[in-house]
């Protein structure tokens, strides 16, 4: 009997059909299983390659998604994706599959963001394909970077008595969608009843979180900080599927458990007065929403004074032994931490 891909999940899915994968090149040097692939490069970088595919009705939605807003994150969550292995993006490729429905004015409304992303972060737009789609849209990027490689990161170098990094704060990208879930709702609603009283969303003190979720920044920022600095991570990935998910694949991938502080989260204010408006605890929001596009790193407990003198970058737990499991401390109570972030099927 045929298994279905819902029984499995996504990761459980990814391992099965790579994991007689075999590699040919002495010059791959990292395959599947990271943020990005490693090739040899010289003597001096490796290059970094990743690919994000986001399909319209699964990753955005063109009714509240301006297109271009949607061509600046295509990109960026891709570079985000190089500078999770600690390195530094230079080219892309856009492939682009597209209905009849799309004008050439949309079309170029889409790369209007792209290339706004490509100047705001210095890379190349260098190729690409472009094809029909019997529905929707399809957007596919490849993101090209470079590390020394004495400097590249993966997500399996972290030890007993590390501690656990985050950038930024968490879960204003989830509660940025909500926002605009409800608000589409509520239009529908209104299409439903053919009703003629005009529909205004309700965006007023959202604009940080709708900013989050529709325009989110890769932390290159942070990795810059991090070299001035002479931190070098042990482990690292970022955070598009919730904190709680990157944990499970850092903690997998290094053999260890890790435990965090809840109130050592960041969370800011709007995540919190918005959360409480959908009956959501604002922990939630941070562990298993998403998109928000941090990192999440461990360092070096020898690190701690020099990563204290960073902006924006908070301490919020510690590697331990896997035996441990992993685990969130709130209130003096020990919780298991479960990855229930974003799942694809």
């Amino acid at each position: 009997m045929a298994t279905k891909i819902s029984e499995i999940g996504e990761f459980k899915l990814i391992e099965r059909i790579t994991s007689n994968v075999k590699i040919y090149n002495n010059s791959t040097i990292k395959g599947v299983g990271d943020d990005a692939a490693v090739v040899e490069r010289d003597n001096e970088y490796y290059t970094l390659i990743t690919t994000d595919l986001l399909v319209e009705g699964i990753h955005f939605n063109l009714v509240y998604t301006p297109l271009k807003h949607l061509g600046y994150k295509v990109v960026t969550v891709n570079l985000s994706d190089i500078a999770a292995m600690n390195g530094i993006p230079e080219q892309i490729t856009v492939s682009l599959a597209i209905s009849s429905k799309f004008s050439v004015e949309a079309i170029e409304e889409l790369y209007e963001g792209i290339k706004l992303a490509c100047q705001r972060y210095n890379v190349d737009l260098v190729g690409g394909d472009t094809t029909s789609s019997i529905t929707g849209m399809m957007i596919s990027v490849t993101a090209i970077g470079k590390v020394k490689k004495e400097d590249v990161v993966y997500r399996n170098g972290a030890k007993v008595n590390d501690l656990i990094c985050v950038s930024g704060n968490l879960g204003a990208a989830y509660m940025g969608l909500k926002i605009l879930e409800r608000e589409y709702l509520l239009f529908q609603e209104l299409t439903k009843e053919n009703s003629t009283t005009p529909f205004t969303p309700d965006f007023m003190g959202k604009d940080y979180l709708l900013k989050r979720q529709l325009k989110p920044e890769a932390r290159l920022d942070i990795i810059r900080a991090l070299k001035e600095h002479n931190i070098k991570p042990t482990a690292m990935i970022d955070i598009s599927d919730g904190l709680s998910s990157e944990l499970h694949h850092i903690c997998k991938q290094s053999g260890t458990g890790c435990k965090i502080y809840q109130h050592k989260i960041p969370i800011v204010d709007e995540v919190y007065t918005t959360a409480e408006e959908f009956n959501i605890a604002p922990e939630t929001a941070a562990l298993n929403g998403g998109e928000d596009y941090e990192l999440l790193f461990t360092i070096n407990n020898t690190d701690l004074d020099k990563v204290l003198n960073i902006d924006d970058i908070f301490v919020i737990g510690i590697i331990t032994e896997k035996e441990e499991g992993l685990n969130l401390i709130a209130n003096n109570t020990k919780i298991e931490l479960k990855a229930q972030g974003w799942i694809a099927f």
